[in-house]
């Protein structure tokens, strides 16, 4: 449960406050093709401004390799982006040190909302974002009276931007955001109202090994789908043709199940092709009739039935990793039907990020599912019981 520091515990009046914001938003040629995680971070904007803070607003943005990334992953679009979705002006500095940044800080006046550039662009030199450089953590502390980390999606990661400020500053806090995802992610882990039902589906086992044996202590059911499905039947002896599977967890597979009895719940048909392309879709058939030559890019209705009953019955339904390749239209159906399923049911819904919360964004169930988390890797961190470095560095309530 939240013990951190929140920004109700702030006094921000005319003080500057460097804020971390997870702005790592999909872009294509320039635009945002997906502005959910710029909408999340408006809350606690608009909370400080309104309190008469100074904001300082830093963000990463994918990963710079070289120094031709910088032109296709500049944070430009994004303080555009926050000025219309805040009302008020952003000032956006192409920089993330220096004279030019030290000038718009000073400024600044309450209520203002400064925004540097890409964080990772400091990763061109011996990568100090990521490394949590700690010249890069004490340059950015200086700067400000204040932090607060809202940014739960690199809340696992240690890095110059969350950590490092966060060890250099007087005074820290947890945003809203922030604090609502360790509030519902771990109420869903220490006091679930039951039936507690998971979803787990996605590529592979092997990234979420440890999400897995906490759950199978703590669920009531666990669904599981996508990929993730294969290697369960290749366990029990079945042809899975050219389905991915992960050959390597085939064993661990079997103890799961042996372990798991009657709490693990498998699809009992898919969504057939011969080859990896929306157009290569053959038929919906049972786990039985899997050719050699075929592989499963989808749960099928059989499975999107039965599925739909066990979460009917839930009264909290947590989601991480799609039922299949919805990125193609062919062989999104599965995917679709748990979305359905969610919103038809009485229960607590909660989407574990990543491609689950895409896919709920894609179809428009948004607004319809009760949490949807801004962070894939950092949810199942906080779902395994991981200490979250992000939100340890951050000063405990007084």
């Amino acid at each position: 449960m939240m013990h951190k520091q929140t920004i109700h515990d702030l006094n921000v009046a005319g003080k500057n406050v460097i804020v971390r914001v997870d702005f790592n938003v999909p872009m294509t040629d320039g635009q945002i093709t997906d502005d959910n995680r710029i909408v999340q971070a408006v809350e606690t904007i608009q909370a400080l401004r309104t309190a008469g803070g100074k904001l300082i607003l830093l963000s990463h943005l994918g990963r710079i390799k070289e120094a031709a990334d910088k032109a296709k992953l500049t944070l430009a679009p994004v303080a555009v982006r926050l000025a219309e979705l805040i009302d008020a002006p952003v000032t956006f500095v192409p920089a993330t040190r220096g004279a030019e940044v030290e000038a718009a800080v000073a400024s600044l006046q309450p209520g203002d909302v400064l925004m540097l550039e890409n964080t990772r662009f400091e990763d061109l030199d011996g990568k100090k974002e990521s490394n949590n450089d700690p010249d890069l953590g004490k340059y950015w502390a200086s700067l400000a009276d204040v932090f607060v980390n809202d940014a739960f999606g690199t809340a696992h990661r240690a890095h110059a931007s969350n950590v490092g400020i966060a060890t250099y500053i007087k005074e820290s806090a947890v945003g809203l955001l922030l604090e609502r995802e360790i509030d519902v992610l771990s109420t869903t882990i220490e006091n679930p109202k039951r039936p507690f039902v998971a979803i787990l589906g996605g590529a592979k086992i092997s990234d979420k090994i440890p999400v897995i044996e906490r759950l199978l202590t703590i669920a009531d059911s666990i669904i599981v789908g996508g990929g993730m499905a294969y290697t369960f039947y290749k366990a029990m002896g079945y042809e899975v043709g050219t389905s991915l599977v992960e050959l390597d967890k085939v064993d661990y597979a079997s103890d799961m199940l042996a372990r798991g009895k009657e709490k693990i719940i498998l699809p009992v048909d898919f969504a057939i092709a011969t080859d990896f392309r929306n157009d290569a879709f053959d038929r919906y058939d049972t786990y039985e009739n899997i050719k050699p030559n075929e592989m499963g890019l989808d749960s099928g209705p059989l499975s999107s039935k039965r599925f739909a009953e066990v979460i009917a019955g839930a009264k909290t339904v947590l989601w991480n990793g799609p039922m299949g390749v919805f990125e193609m239209p062919a062989f999104q159906a599965g995917t679709k039907a748990v979305c359905d399923a969610l919103v038809a049911s009485n229960a607590y819904t909660i989407i574990g990020g990543g491609d689950s919360a895409a896919a709920a964004i894609q179809f428009g169930y948004a607004d319809s599912i009760d949490h949807i988390s801004t962070g894939g890797g950092a949810s199942l961190e906080l779902l395994e019981g991981k200490v979250l470095p992000g939100i340890a560095a951050v000063q405990d309530k007084k």
